[in-house]
């Protein structure tokens, strides 16, 4: 096993990832907006960050049934999972996963494209430790015209102190850290790559939406 990042995420999952889905649908909020609005054009590829066990490209392929699918992350043992979710959606020939660092890949030698429509991050950049190279990996395989969107933990701002210390305190032992600086660098990012931001909160601050459309 790697004893880098690609490592951790194997032991941490190696177990967790037969009970992911079912656990993390209760508390991973916003994910489906997310993917409801996504509204890729037909024939548009859409790639996911941290794609897991597969479970959100799998529903994007549902709701968005022209949609070309890739994913990428830095977990096999995850990856593994993602591969046998797609084949039993009937999804093996729609869907292409690879194993890759979020904050450095290439998007061309991996899947044969460098740009994409519309690409997603959804709860992963609190788990990147160099999570700012991740968001700006992301914003360069944006497509001209195309969107970047990112759904995570928010700042907890609109819930009770004891609430955000308590939830804070447990994401830490799954080495999960909500990034409160995520709405700056959006912004910066979308100077740098010419575009325009959005990010708003949700549920009282317990998530927040981010992205940018790149011009």
């Amino acid at each position: 096993m790697s004893g880098g990042h690609d490592g951790l995420m194997d032991s941490v999952y190696r177990r967790q990832r037969h009970i992911y889905d079912l656990s993390r649908k209760y508390y991973l909020l916003g994910r489906d907006d997310l993917i409801a609005e996504l509204a890729p054009p037909a024939g548009g590829a859409v790639l996911e960050i941290g794609c897991g066990t597969g479970r959100n490209l799998i529903a994007v392929g549902r709701a968005w049934p022209q949609a070309r699918l890739y994913g990428v992350d830095i977990s096999e043992v995850m990856l593994e999972t993602a591969r046998k979710a797609v084949a039993k959606a009937g999804m093996a020939d729609r869907v292409v996963l690879v194993q890759g660092d979020a904050c450095g890949f290439d998007a061309a030698a991996l899947f044969g494209r460098q740009a994409f429509e519309r690409v997603f991050i959804s709860y992963a950049l609190s788990m990147i430790p160099n999570w700012e190279s991740a968001l700006r990996q992301a914003a360069q395989c944006v497509a001209h015209g195309g969107r970047l969107e990112v759904v995570d933990f928010g700042q907890q701002e609109g819930l009770p102190a004891l609430w955000k210390q308590a939830l804070f305190g447990w994401l830490a032992k799954f080495h999960v850290s909500p990034r409160a600086d995520l709405k700056r660098v959006i912004e910066r990012l979308a100077v740098d790559v010419g575009g325009f931001p959005h990010s708003r909160a949700l549920y009282r601050g317990y998530a927040v939406r981010g992205g940018l459309i790149r011009v």
